[in-house]
C-alpha cells in the first residue's frame, strides 16, 4: 500500500513539487492540478510522477451536483466531467467527490438528503457524469458522509447495483460512516465490515481517526491518525490486502507540518505491522 496526503504548500512546477512530496515521503499523490491546466502542465506532472515511481491516487471533483440551485447544479457537473476526464488523463486511481446535498452549505445536513426523489436524482448524476466521460483508466467514485447517501456499506452496495456502470467504484473512508455510538463502539468490526463488502471495488481510502465526547446527544469528532481510538496497524493491513498499490490518504489537517507528523505515523504503524512499504 502507498501512504499520501496534501501538499498544503505552494509549487509553480513539477520539480518544486516534487521536493515538497519528497519531504512529506508520500509514495502516492492527489493531482497535483486541475482541469484547468495546459495539457503540457499535465503531461510534466505526470512524467515527474512516474519518473519518481508515485501513484496519483486521487482527482478530487469536490462540488455539490444535487444543489437546488440550478446555476451550481449544472456548474458542479461540469466540474465533475471535467476533472473526472482528468483522472482518466493522468491514469489515476479514481475521481472523488460527495454525492451531493440538498443543503445550502454544499456538503451539510438535509432532511431532503434521505427523499426516495433525492436518490433516483443521485443514481441518474453518477450516469450522467461516467457516460459523458466513458472512462477506461479510471474510476468515478462517491466518499460517503455521516448524513448522506452513502452512509454505510450495504448503502454503497446498493448505490453500484443502482448506478449499473462499469466506471463507477468506491471510495472508502470508514471514519466518515463512524456515525454514531454503536458504530464507534464497535469501530474494528465496522471497518473490517466496510473492508470484506466493499474491498472489490475499492480505488482509494482516506485515513482519519476518530473520537467520542462525552456530551449529549451524541458528539463524534474527527482527528488526526494516532489521536483518536482506531487500530491503524489493522487498517494498514486491510488496505495492503487489497493491493500493494492501494492508496492511504491523511485528509482534514490544517498544515505541511500537520500532514507530515500523520503521514509518518501511518508509516511507522505500517512498519509496526510488517507491511512492507515502497
Amino acid at each position: 500500500m502507498r501512504i499520501g496526503g496534501s501538499v498544503e504548500k505552494e509549487y509553480k512546477n513539477p520539480e518544486e513539487w516534487y521536493r515538497l512530496v519528497e519531504e512529506l515521503q508520500y509514495r502516492a499523490v492527489i493531482s497535483p492540478v486541475d482541469w484547468h491546466a495546459s495539457r503540457e502542465e499535465k503531461e510534466a506532472y505526470l512524467a515527474c510522477a512516474r519518473e519518481h515511481d508515485l501513484v496519483i491516487g486521487e482527482v478530487g471533483a469536490w462540488s455539490n451536483p444535487l444543489s437546488q440551485d440550478e446555476k451550481t447544479r449544472k456548474e458542479a457537473l461540469e466540474h465533475c466531467k471535467n476533472q473526472l476526464q482528468l483522472a482518466e488523463e493522468l491514469s489515476a486511481g479514481c475521481c472523488v467527490n460527495i454525492a451531493g446535498s440538498r443543503s445550502e452549505k454544499w456538503d451539510g445536513f438535509s432532511e431532503d438528503n434521505y427523499k426516495k426523489d433525492t436518490y433516483a436524482l443521485i443514481v441518474d448524476t453518477v450516469r450522467e457524469i461516467i457516460d459523458a466521460v466513458k472512462p477506461g483508466n479510471t474510476f468515478y467514485t462517491i466518499e460517503p458522509m455521516p448524513w448522506m447517501v452513502p452512509s454505510s456499506p450495504e448503502e454503497y452496495l446498493q448505490l453500484i447495483h443502482d448506478v449499473d456502470r462499469e466506471g463507477f467504484a468506491v471510495h472508502l473512508d470508514f471514519t466518515n460512516m463512524i456515525n454514531c455510538p454503536e458504530r464507534f463502539v464497535h469501530r474494528d468490526a465496522f471497518i473490517e465490515d466496510c473492508f470484506r463488502k466493499l474491498g472489490p471495488y475499492i480505488k482509494s481510502v482516506h485515513g482519519k481517526d476518530v473520537v467520542m465526547e462525552d456530551k449529549l446527544p451524541c458528539v463524534i469528532k474527527e482527528t488526526m491518525p494516532g489521536k483518536g481510538c482506531v487500530d491503524y496497524q489493522k487498517v494498514i493491513k486491510l488496505c495492503d490486502g487489497l493491493s500493494k498499490d492501494m492508496t492511504l490518504f491523511v485528509e482534514h489537517l490544517p498544515d505541511f507540518e500537520s500532514y507530515k507528523e500523520a503521514a509518518s505515523y501511518v508509516k511507522n504503524q505500517a512498519v509496526m505491522a510488517g507491511v512492507l512499504l515502497p
